[in-house]
């Protein structure tokens, strides 16, 4: 081998193992193959030659590389441990369309590994989940990335465990900032999930601003958890009644919406086209007027809307509010199927 190439460097291991496969030695692959199936590869003190060889069995595998789950390898929640062990495996999860990473404990070099294999050409990663890990400023590796032409993400998941809010503020800001990403072109995100991170009405500016410049991509948008209150609502709604935006699930579950919310989504639900399929307010106290407004939209031949998530608004059963919306769910003329309703399900 070169001089200075140590066989503990991951390429030279590669390079290794497929030369004793060539050869008929098998020995290292069964062996890995045995530590995968038993589930004892988790948590495994393996050297640097037997994760290349983790990463030859996974990578020549005829099974497709759907999903990827540092959980599946890693026992405990060491940071070190688990980047080390990331990095070690990062082929893998270039060729992966799904990569979950909750609760991993993802740090800076962990968000670079993975802007790398966002970076590929070809990129088949579609689908991250990065919540419930203090990223802190290493969004701005990932918002640098999702501008990338190469990068055809399209699920990105950051939800925040109350605990880690308070921990890491200010959130909402490099959630902004992650948010400007939308702007290029090139980004295809069609979800994305911000619950309980700490957004507020000045992080739904900038999401307005964002979808405003490329909004035809977004298909499910979840806020839920985060103290929007009606002038944040009202800012999303703007956009909601773009004829570009595209947007079919919003998710605003306790997000301190009252009735002027509420009346800005019936403006946005009467929009033509509307493409809003499906809106969560559970958990805001809407109350009786609130239910009202949002009525008004939902009467009209324009709003599309399916299923209707109310739990926990303030609204009682002798409202007139809830009439309206059981009568509206009844009336042939209305897209609404689908009522969740407090404990029961209007269908």
């Amino acid at each position: 081998h070169n001089p200075g190439e140590t066989i503990d460097s991951p390429e030279k291991s590669i390079n290794l193992f497929h030369c004793l496969n060539e050869l008929g030695d098998h020995s290292l692959v069964e062996e890995i193959q045995q530590y995968l199936k038993s589930g004892r590869i988790k948590g495994a003190n393996l050297s640097s030659s037997q994760w290349s060889a983790v990463v030859f069995v996974l990578l020549t595998s005829e099974e497709e590389l759907n999903e990827f789950r540092l959980d599946k390898f890693v026992k405990g929640k060491n940071k070190a441990e688990n980047m080390e062990v990331l990095q070690k495996l990062l082929p893998v999860i270039k060729e992966s369309r799904s990569v979950q990473l909750s609760d991993c404990g993802v740090t800076d070099e962990g968000c670079a590994a993975l802007a790398s294999a966002l970076r590929s050409n070809p990129s088949h990663l579609r689908h991250l989940n990065l919540s419930l890990n203090k990223l802190g400023d290493s969004v701005n590796l990932l918002s640098d990335v999702l501008q990338n032409p190469d990068c055809k993400l399209e699920i990105l998941c950051l939800y925040c465990s109350q605990t880690q809010k308070r921990e890491s503020l200010p959130a909402a800001s490099r959630t902004a900032l992650l948010i400007s990403s939308f702007k290029s072109e090139e980004c295809v995100i069609v979800l994305y999930r911000l619950r309980y991170c700490g957004v507020t009405d000045e992080g739904c500016a900038a999401l307005a601003s964002a979808l405003r410049s490329n909004p035809s991509h977004l298909r499910e948008l979840s806020l839920s958890g985060n103290k929007l209150r009606d002038l944040g609502v009202k800012r999303l709604c703007a956009v909601l009644e773009d004829p570009h935006c595209k947007l079919e699930i919003l998710q605003l579950s306790k997000c301190s919406v009252i009735d002027e919310g509420c009346a800005a989504l019936a403006s946005a639900l009467r929009s033509n086209p509307s493409h809003l399929r499906e809106l969560s307010l559970s958990g805001n106290q809407l109350g009786d007027s609130g239910v009202k407004r949002l009525c008004a939209g939902l009467e009209d031949p324009h709003c599309k809307l399916e299923k209707l998530w109310l739990r926990d608004c303030g609204v009682t059963d002798e409202d007139s509010g809830v009439k309206l919306l059981s009568d509206l769910k009844d009336d042939p003329r209305y897209k609404l199927e689908t009522i969740f309703y407090c404990e029961y399900i209007i269908i």
